[in-house]
């Protein structure tokens, strides 16, 4: 099984909580085939932005999303 991450971050409305101030605004960073590039990725990300205590990015775990020994995951299901 293929296990990608997404990383992906940006501005929060205060640093004690991830909530984002403008969805809009979010910067995909890229998808990743692994957790070591994902997280190289995503320290990049976090040191470019290290002097802005708003910013914060994260790694996302897009395999756990999909389960292939079920015929059909929660998000196949969705009309």
């Amino acid at each position: 099984m293929q296990r990608l991450h997404l990383v992906f971050g940006g501005e929060l409305v205060t640093p004690s909580k991830n909530q984002f101030k403008n969805v809009d605004d979010i910067h995909i960073v890229g998808i990743f085939p692994n957790y070591d590039s994902a997280y190289t990725a995503w320290k990049a990300e976090a040191q470019r932005t290290v002097d802005n205590a708003h910013m914060r990015y994260f790694i996302a775990h897009l395999h756990r999303l999909r389960d292939e020994e079920v015929a059909a995951s929660g998000t196949e299901k969705l009309d």
